[in-house]
């Protein structure tokens, strides 16, 4: 197949196993393909379904119910993250932390927690079950769109005081208020380089609008967690989230 056709800016995750000459169902599909982008049968798509390729795929079939294509070729993709990073992100205005969701998924994030802090905007924790589904549709989308075939693992929401560093991960607590001495979150990651070349999974922890108390970062820090400083800048907490997620992006070469 040409790189011409590749180039098709549908691309559509799904959960069924897939392969040259298969035939899926895409019923699923079948509003978004014909009544929002008005695709007919013939025209090419690109399937994906978390095994690391894509699938170049043309439609046969496309009804108000009723999809279907058939798997023309399939290529490897390097899109997918090589490290290990997980997001425990404190819940932030709707917006906000879809915006986080929609960019950590972007830049490479294998998953996301959301965290509700002391500083939280919408509480408790299971007040965050209704908007699953939405989160869900973000991350979705945002996987299509930026080229990785494995959309980031979304946790349910938990409690501050409920969250702890699984064994063998290093945690990084970005805190706008780190003392003088605590080290940059580029210098942190550069520090074990090592043992994430080697394969050591990787944590962010992010507070809310207002920050994370105290008290909060005493009993993470207590748990393991490094606090690291994003500079002189009092940041948004979108904002944090964000440019930290690629700070340990770039360096740990998923930027290259």
């Amino acid at each position: 197949m040409t790189a011409e056709v590749w180039r098709t800016r549908h691309r559509f995750l799904v959960e069924t196993p897939l392969g040259v000459g298969a035939e899926p169902r895409l019923d699923a599909l079948a509003h978004q393909l014909g009544a929002v982008l008005r695709l007919k049968p013939s025209d090419p798509i690109v399937l994906i379904n978390g095994d690391g390729c894509e699938y170049l795929a043309q439609l046969t079939e496309i009804g108000a119910r009723r999809a279907a294509a058939r798997v023309l070729d399939l290529r490897h993709t390097a899109a997918d993250p090589r490290i290990d990073l997980t997001l425990y992100m404190a819940t932030l205005k709707q917006d906000k932390f879809e915006w986080v969701l929609q960019k950590a998924t972007e830049l490479g994030v294998a998953r996301i927690t959301p965290v509700v802090s002391q500083r939280s905007v919408v509480r408790p924790a299971a007040a965050m079950a209704s908007k699953r589904a939405r989160w869900l549709a973000i991350v979705r989308e945002a996987t299509e769109q930026c080229g990785r075939t494995r959309p980031p693992l979304l946790a349910d929401a938990i409690e501050a005081h409920k969250v702890s560093l699984p064994a063998g991960v290093h945690g990084f607590l970005a805190w706008e208020a780190a003392e003088s001495d605590a080290p940059s979150l580029g210098a942190a990651v550069a520090a074990v380089a090592d043992s994430i070349g080697a394969g050591q999974p990787l944590a962010l922890l992010v507070g809310p609008e207002g920050g994370l108390t105290a008290e909060e970062v005493q009993r993470f820090s207590a748990d393991g967690w490094q606090v690291v400083s994003l500079g002189k800048r009092i940041l948004r907490a979108e904002t944090a989230a964000i440019a930290a997620v690629a700070v340990i992006m770039e360096r740990c070469g998923e930027l290259a």
